[in-house]
């Protein structure tokens, strides 16, 4: 890891305080030990509102009109190239969401977008029900469906197959009426990802022209969501904590089960693609672009590790030792196999390998919940 911060030119506000006094009376004087810390924090919420969440979300939405252009492709020329196309598309676009869920707060929650592009479990029965019963699909009546035949899910089904051999589909395995459904639900998720993005730039309401853009809300607080900056940096935190908690606890460790006779399968996320690792990879990743301000490779910018750093710099380290300890232990789950996740929860040798992954996450968790955010309790603004 290259910490690239200035942590030891930052400032170390601890100030041990002793009682004056000759010696004699030392042993008895209690030690004073002062926490508070100065940090001004304009910069940090400016840098992470601009450049990494809604930076974000417009990786998000371009990579959105990508996939609609491969699945249209698709439709007028169906080849196993373009199907190969449309399927790496896919996954391109997974990466900027799955990166972003370590801030799922302010419209991604207000508007529903979250459960309209990325509900789970499928409901394969209703998807492969509709396509039995109906001759064609336009994208406005596909909106109108449930969320659990449409989005990331619905699209990776008709893309990858069922994924229980394989994630490879080949074109002679794809119906014309499944691309014409892949491309309306492509369609659709591109009106949502839009509106994602114009909701944090242009206005938070999408019924009311004049409400402020969500990220206006965070870079000016005293307003109806933020009293303070002490608010937005609380939610960026607590942001970080909830995909780290969902990860571990959810992801990862329901479908893992607690002995390999009661695994469960059916609540792997991106099974049929088998993408679950690079998805929980990229979760952590997302909070690592929280935390240090940046994505991988951007130059040095100010992040939640600059606030932690004012208060404690050893602190400041080890959480960002223990991001990238997360990260490495859930690559390391493929193995020399590269098992996709599907196929390592059924595997003994890849089960010990997943606890350490699970036990990284959970080391993650408690050191933000104990020790990051915390101090907020000790920050004078």
């Amino acid at each position: 890891m290259i910490f690239k911060k200035s942590l030891l030119a930052a400032a170390i506000s601890a100030l041990v305080l002793t009682a004056c006094g000759g010696s004699s009376s030392d042993a008895e004087t209690p030690t004073v030990v002062e926490t508070n810390f100065s940090f001004e924090a304009t910069e940090m919420i400016t840098n992470l509102t601009n450049d990494v969440i809604v930076a974000g979300y417009q990786n998000l939405n371009d990579g959105a009109a990508d996939f609609l252009l491969a699945t249209q492709n698709l439709v007028n020329t169906p080849t196993d190239k373009n199907l190969a196309l449309a399927q790496q598309a896919w996954k391109d676009v997974r990466v900027p969401w799955e990166q972003g869920e370590s801030h799922i707060f302010g419209p991604v929650d207000a508007l529903s977008i979250d459960p309209h592009l990325d509900t789970w479990p499928l409901n394969t029965s209703d998807l492969e029900a509709l396509l039995a019963s109906q001759a064609s699909f336009s994208a406005d009546e596909l909106k109108t469906f449930n969320d659990d035949v449409q989005g990331f899910h619905t699209m990776e089904f008709l893309l990858f197959g069922d994924g229980v051999e394989d994630n490879e589909k080949s074109i002679d395995e794809m119906t014309t009426l499944e691309s014409e459904y892949l491309s309306a639900a492509a369609e659709v998720f591109k009106t949502y990802t839009q509106s994602l993005l114009d909701a944090w730039i242009v206005a938070n309401d999408p019924n009311d022209a004049n409400s402020p853009a969500y990220k206006d809300l965070l870079l000016t607080t005293n307003n109806d969501i933020y009293a303070s900056q002490l608010g937005v940096v609380e939610e960026l935190i607590n942001g970080m904590i909830g995909i780290i908690d969902e990860v571990g606890n959810g992801k990862i460790a329901e479908p893992f089960g607690s002995n390999i006779d009661n695994i469960d399968t059916s609540k792997v996320e991106s099974q049929y693609s088998w993408n679950s690792l690079a998805d929980f990879t990229d979760n952590i990743r997302g909070v690592q672009n929280v935390y240090r301000g940046e994505f991988s490779g951007q130059a040095d910018k100010a992040g939640i590790i600059d606030f932690v750093n004012a208060a404690d710099a050893d602190l400041a380290t080890r959480v960002d030792t223990e991001i990238m300890d997360a990260i490495a232990a859930i690559e390391a789950i493929a193995g020399e196999s590269d098992l996709p996740f599907r196929q390592a929860i059924n595997d003994a040798d890849a089960r010990v390998r997943i606890q350490a992954a699970i036990d990284a996450l959970s080391t993650l968790q408690t050191s933000f919940e104990n020790d990051v955010l915390t101090k907020l309790q000790d920050w004078q603004q």
